[in-house]
């Protein structure tokens, strides 16, 4: 069986415009939330986000093309030059038959919507010769992968994902399974998300499922497992990776971050935004991946959550965490990258497979930030505060959307 290996990885987060700069604040705890500057956001309920700050689209795209396409469009062309890139990759160099042994695999919860509004905006506004051209196709989801497509002349399969906040995850996953069938030896893969619009905002704060209880604190508003917490914090940002079969990877001398080892999905048709409270869909599709990986609970050595910071959630994909590990969940050190970046929708994925890829790498764990106040049914550890130093050789990285949807990946040292 051909095996599917991580060579490449970008980031474009809240709290760092980088992959190290990412890892570093991402590994000392340095929270990427903040008021939002996009827009004026003193009218609404939620003032705070993970805004990727001092980011320049004009580097990634023209000043023309910023006007047709949603935010999201140089964000995940940013973070995917630097994936490709960082493998060491030279798109322009590839021969017609290489670049269609390329795929696109893109992860995103909303796409386009951001672009989207501004057009509505518009339009409502009496400006209608403002609209773009181009209204129709930057609207529709699927084309964020074309962009990319494009952008590096990749001529395999270019297709989005978008299953709500297991996007990416589910990108991720196909991507390998693609690679392992045989239908490409490179797969561009990851997740990309920028809901931050006054709307979007809006409606998500209508939903009641966000915090607008740390406006004038807003490092401090996601707080994952705590017993305080009140909601989740929007945030925004693009990780991507490229996914290269291991001879191909090894033949051309690539270095190796980790393994796609397993992935497992589920759906428990329960509701559009609740979870149902027994937890065992989540801790299936975390199971599937585990054994899809060929190993068990003894083998974990550290999971990725969720962890949106929502009361239900955060209950719920403990009780799955136990039903997956058993006594061993009580062993195993997890986190929740959201505290420290807010939750990038689709992407969100993507974030927790860079953030354990990189963990691995430099064998420090990410920490769970603002877990104040102990919950008696988040009684696991957290890697609460602070990271803490550890060797991983596999690990879960978890996903949980709208929709009831549950999926997970094992990401592993490769052997």
């Amino acid at each position: 069986m051909r095996r599917a290996v991580v060579t490449g990885i970008g980031a474009i987060s809240p709290n760092g415009i980088g992959r190290e700069a990412f890892w570093e604040a991402t590994r000392q705890g340095r929270s990427g939330v903040r008021r939002i500057s996009l827009f004026d956001p003193s009218g609404l309920p939620v003032q705070i986000a993970g805004e990727v700050s001092g980011f320049e689209p004009l580097r990634y795209i023209s000043e023309k093309d910023a006007s047709n396409v949603s935010r999201v469009v140089p964000l995940a062309i940013a973070a995917a030059r630097e994936a490709v890139a960082d493998a060491g990759l030279d798109a322009s160099s590839l021969s017609l038959q290489e670049r269609r042994r390329v795929g696109v695999l893109l992860g995103s919860g909303g796409g386009g919507q951001e672009f989207v509004e501004r057009q509505f905006s518009l339009y409502f506004s009496g400006q209608v010769r403002q609209c773009s051209i181009y209204t129709i196709p930057s609207a529709t989801i699927g084309t964020l992968a074309s962009e990319l497509s494009m952008h590096f002349g990749f001529r395999g399969f270019s297709h989005l994902i978008s299953t709500g906040c297991t996007s990416s995850t589910d990108a991720i996953g196909y991507a390998a399974q693609n690679i392992r069938c045989g239908m490409a030896d490179i797969v561009l893969c990851g997740g990309a998300d920028a809901p931050l619009a006054p709307l979007i905002v809006k409606a998500f704060s209508v939903l009641r499922i966000m915090t607008s209880s740390w406006n004038h604190e807003p490092e401090r508003g996601s707080r994952p497992f705590s017993a305080d917490r009140d909601g989740f914090v929007l945030s925004e940002g693009a990780w991507m990776f490229v996914l290269e079969e291991y001879e191909h990877a090894r033949a051309r001398g690539a270095r190796l971050y980790g393994e796609i080892r397993g992935y497992g999905s589920t759906c428990e048709a329960f509701h559009r935004v609740r979870l149902g409270e027994d937890g065992e869909e989540p801790a299936r599709a975390m199971t599937m991946a585990c054994e899809r990986a060929a190993i068990g609970p003894q083998q974990v050595d550290y999971v990725n959550l969720h962890g949106t910071s929502t009361v239900l959630n955060d209950r719920i994909e403990t009780r799955a965490l136990k039903i997956t590990l058993g006594q061993r969940a009580y062993q195993v050190p997890s986190s929740a990258l959201k505290s420290i970046i807010g939750h990038p929708q689709g992407a969100s994925g993507a974030a927790g497979v860079a953030a354990t890829l990189l963990a691995m790498r430099d064998g420090y764990l990410p920490p769970t930030l603002n877990l104040d106040v102990p919950d008696p049914e988040c009684d696991l550890d957290y890697v609460p505060h602070a990271s803490r130093p550890a060797a991983i050789e596999h690990a879960i990285c978890n996903c949980i959307a709208f929709g009831s949807k549950n999926s997970a990946l094992v990401v592993s040292r490769v052997a």
